[in-house]
């Protein structure tokens, strides 16, 4: 238990408004070693990598058990804080939540990431509820005596194209990232925003670090922290990079 507290304070001071934490994300053990032998300071899951590299689809479809055996197996290869993508927390409902969380910080994780839409269609949980449920996850964090780095993820910005991204749903977000920030989260994540000025403008009004996620519009990690970002992650590029490669290599070789 002292160890994960290390690794959770460790994990908490990286996440600088304007220096921020660069996430290689991975999916296995193996995945988490290299990245690890590589130079980073933390290990972060992509679920959308984790599901598929074990033959599922994304969208809480790999069993939370098999998620948390891999998550439990990643922990254990390396020294390095783990922060774990539990999407939306695997909880249809709010009283099952917390036992999501109680499991990824058994498993050894110092944080994760919540989203704020539902997993069978994408569409937005009405903001009140995802508070509701932040909290929730807060206060079962809180129970077990680990500073989890609640990972508060809006889905505004995959609602729509990221050429039709306006001043309304920047608003919504920041609104979001309000309500999120009193529920008790610890960060901001906006994938799929990709306008450095509209990036930069949730970046200032956020109460909670914002975290970007790379894309191919997406702006060179110097420029997100010019803008005031504090996390950088990769999401699922990674793991389709490597799978790139290894069907060149199969292909090359047969």
């Amino acid at each position: 238990m002292a160890d994960q507290n290390r690794k959770a304070e460790e994990f908490r001071a990286l996440h600088v408004r304007g220096t921020p934490l660069v996430l290689f994300n991975i999916w296995d053990a193996g995945s988490a070693k290299i990245v690890a032998g590589a130079g980073a300071k933390a290990i972060a899951t992509s679920s959308w990598s984790v599901a598929n590299a074990n033959g599922f689809a994304d969208g809480e479809h790999i069993p939370l058990v098999l998620a948390i055996d891999n998550l439990r197996r990643i922990v254990g290869a390396t020294d390095l804080p783990v922060t774990v993508d539990l999407e939306s927390g695997y909880a249809a409902n709010l009283e099952s939540l917390p036992e999501s969380i109680k499991l990824a910080i058994g498993a050894g994780a110092v944080g994760c990431n919540l989203e704020d839409s539902f997993p069978a269609n994408g569409k937005l949980r009405d903001t009140k509820d995802q508070a509701d449920r932040i909290r929730s996850a807060r206060q079962a964090a809180d129970a077990s005596n680990i500073r989890f780095f609640l990972n508060a993820r809006t889905d505004v910005f995959f609602q729509r194209p990221s050429a039709q991204h306006d001043d309304a749903m920047l608003a919504e977000a920041i609104e979001r990232a309000h309500a999120y920030s009193e529920a008790g989260a610890d960060g901001l994540f906006a994938p799929g925003l990709a306008n450095i000025t509209l990036i930069a403008r949730l970046a200032e009004a956020s109460p909670l670090p914002l975290n970007i996620m790379v894309a191919d519009a997406t702006p060179a990690v110097r420029a997100l922290a010019e803008q005031g970002v504090a996390r950088v992650s990769h999401g699922p590029r990674p793991y389709l990079e490597a799978m790139k490669a290894l069907e060149q290599a199969a292909h090359a070789g047969t």
